[in-house]
C-alpha cells in the first residue's frame, strides 16, 4: 500500500481505510454499505484531496448526498465517512476536524408504509395462506409471524434446529441469501443465538413436513432466494386479505407488537427477537411502549381511586 500523504485524493484514502479497517471485521451486509458510501464520495468529490478537507468542503459533500437521500440516511453516510476522517486527523494528514458542527440535511421523508399489522389484520392474512402438506413460502410466512425471526434466520432453519418434544427452535446461524451460492453464516450478533419457543400446533405441523428432509439442509431454500420473491408473495396475500401491505420484516415487528400489547415484558420480547439489549427493543417499539404506559397510568389511577 503506498504511503499516505495529505495530497492523496480523499476517496482513495477512504477506499484504503475500508480495506484496512472494515474488510473481514464487519458483516458483509454492513461492508456493502461502506462501499456504497465510497461510491457516493467518489461521485460527489472525485477531485477532493485530504489537505482540501475543510468544514466547508465536507459540508458541500454532505449537502450533495442529502439532495437525493432522506435525513436519517444522510446521517448514516456521515457516520461512515467521519470514521475515516477522524483517523486521517489522528495520522496528521489533516490539521483540523472538518466534521465539527456539521449540519445534516436531507430530502423530505417519503410517506411511511405500515410497519406492522394489528391482531385482526394478522388473522386475516393467515386465513389467506395456502398451507399445503409440503413446505412452501406460505409456511415460511406463518413461521415468521409466530416467531419473529429475522429474514435470514428463518431461511437458515434445518430439521435439526427443531426440538419438537420441547417445542423449541434453535437459532444459531443465518442464510447468506445475497451470495449466488448461498451458504450458512453467523447470526447478526451473539445475542441472536437463542432458543425460540413455538406453539404445539406448529410443532406438530413442522414435525410431519420435515421428517423426511435432510437434517442439516435448509428446509425453505431449494435455489437462490431473493428478498423480493417472498415480499411479493406477502404483498399478494395482504391485498387479497384487504389489509395494509407489509414486508417480511414487518411480520417481525407485528410479532413483537402483539407480544407487547399482550403484556409480555420488554426483556422477554428482546430475548425472543435476539436483540443485543433491551434498549434496542425500547427504541424500536417506543410508540407502543408509550401507548401501554398511558394504559398503565389509567389502571394505576383506577386502583388508587378504590382506596380511601
Amino acid at each position: 500500500m503506498p504511503k499516505k500523504t495529505s495530497t492523496q485524493l480523499f476517496y482513495k484514502y477512504y477506499e484504503d481505510w475500508i480495506h484496512l479497517y472494515k474488510v473481514n471485521a464487519i458483516r458483509s451486509v454492513t461492508l456493502d454499505k461502506y462501499y456504497m458510501s465510497l461510491k457516493w464520495v467518489t461521485k460527489l468529490a472525485p477531485n477532493l484531496r485530504l489537505n482540501d478537507l475543510t468544514r466547508r468542503s465536507y459540508q458541500e459533500l454532505i449537502n450533495g448526498y442529502a439532495l437525493e437521500h432522506e435525513k436519517q440516511t444522510t446521517k448514516d453516510f456521515h457516520h461512515q465517512v467521519k470514521g475515516a476522517i477522524m483517523d486521517a486527523l489522528d495520522e496528521g494528514l489533516i490539521k483540523q476536524n472538518p466534521t465539527r458542527k456539521i449540519i445534516i440535511k436531507g430530502k423530505k421523508p417519503s410517506e411511511k408504509k405500515p410497519k406492522f399489522l394489528n391482531e385482526y389484520e394478522l388473522q386475516q392474512l393467515i386465513r389467506q395462506l395456502n398451507l399445503e402438506t409440503e413446505i412452501n413460502w406460505d409456511w415460511y410466512i406463518l413461521l415468521v409471524s409466530k416467531t419473529g425471526l429475522r429474514f435470514a434466520e428463518a431461511l437458515a432453519l434445518t430439521p435439526k434446529d427443531f426440538d419438537f418434544t420441547k417445542q423449541l427452535l434453535s437459532i444459531d446461524k443465518t442464510w447468506n441469501y445475497r451470495a449466488t451460492s448461498g451458504g450458512f453464516q453467523p447470526t447478526k450478533n451473539p445475542s441472536s443465538v437463542r432458543k425460540v419457543q413455538i406453539d404445539w400446533k406448529m410443532a406438530m405441523q413442522f414435525s410431519q413436513m420435515t421428517k423426511e428432509l435432510p437434517e442439516d439442509k435448509p428446509i425453505f431454500v431449494k435455489r437462490r432466494i431473493f428478498n423480493s420473491t417472498i415480499n411479493n408473495r406477502l404483498a399478494v396475500l395482504c391485498k387479497n386479505a384487504n389489509i395494509p401491505v407489509i414486508t417480511i420484516h414487518g411480520l417481525r415487528h407485528t410479532h413483537a407488537s402483539l407480544l407487547l400489547f399482550a403484556g409480555v415484558s420488554i426483556a422477554s420480547v428482546a430475548r425472543r427477537l435476539g436483540h443485543a439489549n433491551m434498549t434496542t427493543t425500547q427504541n424500536t417499539y417506543l410508540h407502543i411502549i408509550q401507548e401501554l404506559e398511558t394504559q398503565d397510568g389509567e389502571k394505576i389511577m383506577f386502583q388508587m381511586s378504590k382506596l380511601m
